[in-house]
């Protein structure tokens, strides 16, 4: 069976304080997080090393975390789950990232402890 230090998730979010709240409970759960400030260097770093799930703000500089989503569908690894951060609620909003292929979408602001169990469940789905 797979533990959590095994399971590597990848964080992309401008916020640092947000980037750094989810990468400290990530982190305190056992996952093994990488944490990244933008939407270009989550490209990068999902196509160098595909993480076993991916959480992408969606207002990032460069590009944004709907453009990410769109490249991981259109990859080698598509089927890489992806919870979608985001300030913007409207239902179009988020009816756009499930459009794209999000598997999740939390708003905020947000639980650190309901994103954690997101994160589990998604987790868990994909095994």
């Amino acid at each position: 069976m797979t533990t959590p230090e095994q399971i590597r998730v990848l964080v992309a979010d401008d916020d640092a304080d947000i980037r750094e709240l989810v990468e400290f409970k990530l982190s305190q759960a056992g996952y093994a997080v990488q944490a990244v400030p933008d939407g270009l260097a989550a490209w990068e770093a999902f196509a160098a090393d595909p993480p076993a799930l991916a959480v992408l703000d969606v207002m990032m500089p460069g590009l944004s975390g709907f453009d990410v989503l769109r490249r991981i569908r259109e990859s080698d690894h598509p089927r890489v789950p992806v919870l979608m951060l985001s300030a913007k609620s409207r239902d179009s909003d988020v009816d756009t990232g499930f459009a794209i292929g999000a598997d999740d979408y939390v708003i905020k602001p947000f639980s650190p402890r309901e994103l954690l169990h997101r994160v589990n469940t998604m987790l868990a789905r994909a095994r």
